[in-house]
Order: structure tokens, then sequence, then C-alpha cells
């Protein structure tokens, strides 16, 4: 199992790894969904932790539908994401009808320099979410999707989820599940939905607010129950 946790500062970098974290999704505004970090907070996060970093690539919260001033201002952000240091790129780009941008893929994909990528939870947008991971999986930079499995908290979609996992067994895709998890019900989750890595924000702060610090009971507890599922 991989824990993969949110960090939008540097010290939620360094706690998220000092508590058992395998891996950040580094972003600022949280309440917004996540957009592209300041390059300064990507450099420090790479420098201080041992822990992969992935970056999101995200210009702004309007849609994930993105115009070529959009898409030359993304591919700015990776290729200076990608001479930081980072581990991973997080985009993920649609079309007005609620399809996978495949033209938006195809220009950036090829500026990330080997680097995995997560298609992050625009996928939770598609009309036809098993269709969409068909698609993903011709482009070999992409490794994961960060889903909920629909418009919803993941945990209300656990039959979704499950059919997700078992369409990309076997395949270049990993589903990685986000969105409303609940720590105290992670192993049940996992049992019924077969994922193999989870990714959690708010709720392992202080509250469970996204504007809130981490907070290291919460997610030293949350990691050893990830620990113990496998």
């Amino acid at each position: 199992m991989v824990l993969e946790v949110i960090a939008t500062c540097m010290d939620d970098a360094i706690a998220a790894e000092a508590n058992g974290a395998d891996r950040l999704e580094l972003i600022t505004a949280i309440t917004e969904g996540g957009l592209t970090p300041g390059i300064g907070l990507v450099k420090r996060a790479v420098n201080a932790v041992r822990i992969p970093v992935f970056v999101m690539v995200r210009p702004h919260s309007r849609s994930f539908v993105y115009g070529k001033r959009d898409i030359e201002t993304m591919a700015a952000e990776i290729e200076a994401v990608v001479q930081a240091g980072a581990s991973g790129i997080v985009l993920g780009a649609l079309t007005p009808d609620r399809q996978i941008d495949e033209r938006a893929l195809e220009a950036l994909l090829p500026l990330t320099g080997g680097l995995p990528v997560t298609f992050h939870r625009a996928f939770d947008e598609l009309d036809d979410q098993l269709g969409g991971l068909r698609t993903l999986a011709k482009y070999p930079p992409i490794r994961r999707v960060l889903t909920s499995a629909g418009p919803g908290p993941a945990t209300e979609a656990m039959p979704e989820m499950r059919r997700l996992v078992e369409a990309a067994s076997g395949g270049p895709v990993a589903i990685m599940a986000g969105s409303g998890l609940k720590p105290e019900s992670i192993a049940d989750f996992v049992r019924q939905t077969g994922v193999t890595e989870v990714h959690f924000g708010s709720a392992v702060r202080y509250g469970r607010n996204g504007l809130s610090p981490i907070d290291p009971e919460a997610l030293l507890s949350l990691a050893e129950a990830v620990r113990r599922i496998g």
C-alpha cells in the first residue's frame, strides 16, 4: 500500500514525511482542489525530504478545460518543475464534452522528462471512466489516476472504484483512491475496492480542515493502519 499525502507548505512536507507518508502531492489552494505551487516551494520541498514529491500543474480552478494560453502556461510550469528536481507531475485536462483532452496530453507529456505522471481528479468529471482509463493507458508517462470513482466522495462509490481497479489490473495505469476517505475505515475501504494506493488531504489535518496544519498523531495512526493492510 502506498500512502500519498497533500502538502501545501514546507511544514506540511516535513510533517508528512516524518509521520509515515510514502509520497507527497505538493499543491497550493487546497480549497480549490489544488493549483500549481510556487517554484520556490517546489525547490525547497524536493531538497528537504527523501520521499517522492509529485507536483500539481493546474493553472486555474475555473474548469479542467484549457485553451491555448493555459496549455502554454502549463508547459512552462512543467519545465520548471522538472528542472527543480521533482519526482513526478500531477495534471489533467478535459475537452468541453467531458472527454480526456488528448491534444493537451500530446503537448504536455513530452515535457515531463520521463517523470511519472498522475492524472488527477479531472477524471471524475468523465461520463465514461472506463473509456477514459483506456485512453490514458495509451500514454506511457501516465502511471496512475487519482479518482473518487465519481463526482462524490470515494466512500460513496466503492463498487465503481472496484470496477476501475479490476479494469486497470495488469495494465500500465494504477488507480489511487482519494477524496472523502476516512482513516478509521480505510481497511474496509481497501478490502472492498482492492486499491493499492490512497490519497489523503483534509482528513489528516487538525479538525479535518484543509486549511489547518497536518496533525502528526492522525497521520501516524493512518500510516500504521495502512502498513497493517499490507
